[in-house]
């Protein structure tokens, strides 16, 4: 049986990959510190045998004991409220953290795959994104602290694998959505749900014309288990190209919901106006594509926050 480490796994993207492998008969063993992690993504592992759980900050020293085949880095803060409050933890986990797990997988001769994100493009002057694009990056900006952190993640991966010739694999993330995110990470669409599902104002920043493109989070798991077992090791873009503006998306929750309003504010510094990946490389590589449209992908996350957000008609 393949032993695999998954850190961040008690996190809304960690919590789906560990009952992915799991299921495809790997002994997964969890790592999060919890700062931003909740333990009741995960606890219905803890009566599998095939699951254990080390409650660990993976910027402090990595051990795990016996062998080790893969590892899947996934630990970091991942919405801008979380890397705001927190922002030297953001890029310790980043670098230091990416640092002792490179380390670990070299001493384990593991194959270890990094969660980069579209963030590394910035705000981007290209459109959509490629992999060979270089990105428009404030390092300074209050979003540097994220963005510089994945840059130089990908930095040190790649270093290792040229230098060590450790077998890495980089996956750039863009907005993915589904159940298990926090009703108060303050990413778009747990923020629309829980608004409209308590009939308050749903929040756009800015006249609500920038777009992202949201990837449910089946699709996102399935192109990370292609890549991790592939044999490439260039950064992938793992997304999915459905682009809509963010005043379009919060209309579709109203409709869905059936009940809230717009509310309009000024846009943060630096938030990108655009984000779409280009999935070419993806589909070449990987034959992976997403298969699950918004309409369906956006009911299954709704059918949670119906369940985990308070109904104020309800009450």
């Amino acid at each position: 049986m393949k032993r695999i480490l998954i850190t961040g796994a008690a996190g809304f993207l960690g919590s789906h990959l560990c009952d992915r492998f799991i299921a495809e008969g790997f002994q997964v063993i969890g790592m999060d510190n919890l700062i931003t992690g909740n333990m009741a993504n995960i606890e219905h592992l803890f009566n599998l045998k095939q699951f254990e759980f080390y409650h660990h900050d993976v910027s402090k020293f990595v051990h795990v004991p016996g062998n080790l085949d893969y590892i899947l880095h996934f630990a970091s803060p991942a919405s801008p409220i979380d890397y705001l409050r927190i922002p030297i933890q953001t890029l310790k986990v980043g670098s230091l953290g990416t640092h002792n797990l490179l380390g670990l997988a070299k001493a384990k001769n593991a194959r270890i795959l990094v969660a980069s994100t579209s963030e590394v493009y910035g705000d981007p002057l290209v459109h959509p994104q490629t992999e060979d694009y270089w990105g428009n990056v404030n390092p300074i900006g209050p979003r540097g602290v994220y963005d510089e952190a994945k840059r130089f993640q990908e930095a040190i991966t790649m270093a290792y694998h040229t230098y060590h010739g450790l077998e890495t694999r980089i996956i750039r993330i863009f907005n993915t959505y589904g159940p298990r995110m926090r009703v108060d990470d303050g990413r778009v669409l747990p923020a629309f749900f829980s608004q409209a599902i308590q009939d308050k104002e749903l929040t756009i920043f800015g006249d609500g014309s920038q777009t992202r493109s949201f990837c449910y989070v089946d699709d996102l798991v399935e192109g990370i288990y292609r890549l991790l077992l592939s044999d490439y090791h260039m950064p992938v873009n793992i997304g999915n190209p459905d682009e809509i503006t963010i005043k379009e998306f919060a209309e579709e929750v109203l409709k869905m919901v059936g009940k809230g309003r717009l509310s309009f504010h000024p846009l943060p510094e630096n938030d990108p106006k655009r984000r779409r990946p280009n999935i070419e490389l993806a589909k070449k590589i990987l034959n992976w594509e997403p298969k699950v449209g918004r309409a369906e992908g956006v009911k299954l996350t709704y059918e949670y926050f119906k369940k985990v957000v308070p109904d104020t008609v309800k009450q």
